[in-house]
């Protein structure tokens, strides 16, 4: 019998230390699971801003297109801008050209109206004078003729004698 107690004891003791060997476990067992409870809320929780990340990640690639397009549009405007402005320049150059161009011509045209306006009287003196050496030469024209008549007549005459 006393090594069924013996045994018995060895037993209780192996059962007591089996029994410990379970409480501790169980014990790791719960510190494992509330780790895994804590590491699964942490996952989540990073999987959330994760998630939160990517989306405000592609606002801002939306926002970094809409910007390079604005960029590009900017520099389209500037371009036009500067060519507008090079036509623009050249317009007024072509404007200023065609102004000294017009005061040019109107001077000249001033100019030819005074010519015109001294040759008009020109002639004009020149047709009173012409017609005067009209009246003249109708006059003379006259006398000739008498000249002439009575020439005829005084030959007449002389042939009659």
């Amino acid at each position: 019998m006393d090594r069924i107690k013996e045994k018995m004891n060895q037993l209780r003791l192996e059962a007591e230390e089996a029994s410990t060997k379970v409480e501790e476990l169980q014990a790791k067992v719960k510190n494992l699971e509330l780790e895994n409870l804590t590491k699964e809320q942490e996952i989540t929780s990073l999987s959330h801003k994760n998630s939160l990340l990517e989306a405000e990640v592609e606002k801002l690639e939306e926002t970094v297109k809409t910007l390079k397009e604005s960029a590009a549009e900017g520099q389209a405007h500037g371009t036009q801008n500067e060519t507008l402005n090079r036509r623009l320049q050249l317009l007024e150059e072509e404007a200023e050209q065609a102004d000294k161009t017009l005061r040019e011509t109107n001077e000249k045209l001033r100019q030819t109206d005074i010519k015109a306006g001294h040759f008009e009287r020109k002639v004009s003196a020149l047709e009173a004078e012409r017609d005067q050496w009209e009246t003249k030469y109708e006059d003379m024209a006259k006398k000739y003729a008498a000249v002439q008549k009575e020439l005829e007549e005084f030959q007449m005459e002389i042939g009659n004698i």
